[in-house]
């Protein structure tokens, strides 16, 4: 090779390099679709610690990865401030839930609100043939209301779309007055077929991608997420609590 071209070819393989270094969005995106396709990325900013990037996932879900995309992490990051540990992590994915779960339209929901609501908590359930705590849940949303919280609730079919589970929660959707479909079902009394365009199989991927593992699973007004049963005297004050610092 000449002179010339070793040089020509030497300044190419420097620019390439420059213009990956001054793209870490490009190259982290590289990098992570290469380790897993179709990951749902997000967004990727510049993260509190300096040199480290945060990928937010679809969901709200965090991941840390280097500008160059050859070191990627999962895991909680950490600030101390005044001696006192802060939980970045739990803090953005916080924010981020809350952003999509609080966006989902209310007609897509099943509702059971006072009169005079002073916060939200967003539920999601299973049928409860399959989910003993969900029913116990439930009896106690009156008290719930009481207290001034707006039960708010999404499906959640763990054994996945087209189980028994999943079509009554369709049932549950598609009847004509949801809430008494969703009492009935409570009840664990025989909710009548049927069918419609709803977003059953939808919500079921948003609490996968947001971590639900099991149901009942309550995401409070902030994005903070409690797994499992809590009493209604319990659940409603962190349920305020939550309201009082989104």
């Amino acid at each position: 090779m000449r002179v010339s071209s070793l040089f020509a070819a030497a300044a190419l393989g420097l620019a390439s390099t420059l213009a990956l270094a001054a793209d870490p969005d490009q190259a982290i995106r590289k990098a992570l679709q290469q380790m897993q396709p179709g990951l749902p990325i997000e967004a990727i900013a510049e993260s509190p610690m300096a040199g480290l990037y945060q990928v937010q996932l679809k969901g709200g879900r965090m991941l840390y990865a280097s500008a160059d995309g050859q070191f990627v992490m999962q895991g909680y990051l950490y600030q101390f401030k005044d001696g006192k540990p802060l939980n970045l992590t739990e803090q953005a994915e916080s924010q981020a839930v809350a952003k999509t779960i609080n966006g989902i339209p209310a007609s897509e929901m099943v509702i059971f609100a006072p009169q005079e609501p002073k916060t939200h908590i967003t539920v999601f359930t299973d049928t409860d043939t399959d989910c003993g705590y969900c029913q116990k849940l439930h009896s106690e949303v009156p008290e719930l209301n009481r207290l001034g919280v707006e039960v708010r609730y999404v499906a959640f079919p763990r054994q996945g779309v087209g189980s028994h589970g999943y079509g009554d929660l369709v049932s549950v959707w598609c009847a004509k007055d949801r809430q008494a479909a969703m009492n009935k079902a409570k009840a664990r009394e025989k909710v009548p077929t049927a069918t419609c365009d709803n977003p059953v199989a939808r919500q079921f991927e948003l609490g996968q991608m947001i971590g639900v593992q099991g149901t009942p699973a309550v995401v409070l007004a902030n994005g903070q997420m409690i797994p499992g049963y809590q009493p209604a005297a319990q659940l409603a004050k962190q349920a305020l609590a939550a309201q009082a610092t989104n």
